[in-house]
């Protein structure tokens, strides 16, 4: 990933609280189906910006874990 798409791929809070936002708009209706769809895309590229998130913080924490049961003091 280049310095420009890291600094293009919000926060996980930024993505989840937009996220949030796009759900509400989906929710309360009165768009026009190609505002739905444009909403549904958005939506599905942010959750798939939170997962990522999620699994690089998971990654992270199994590598600590990993290396806690590789230490000859445990």
């Amino acid at each position: 990933m280049s310095k420009a798409d890291k600094d293009e791929r919000p926060s996980y809070e930024d993505a989840r609280a937009e996220l949030v936002e796009v759900v509400q708009q989906l929710e309360a209706g009165g768009t026009t189906l190609e505002e739905s769809l444009a909403l549904w895309e958005r939506g599905e590229k942010l959750a798939t910006i939170c997962q990522d998130w999620l699994d690089g913080a998971r990654a992270k924490l199994d590598a600590v874990l990993a290396d806690g049961e590789d230490s000859p003091d445990q």
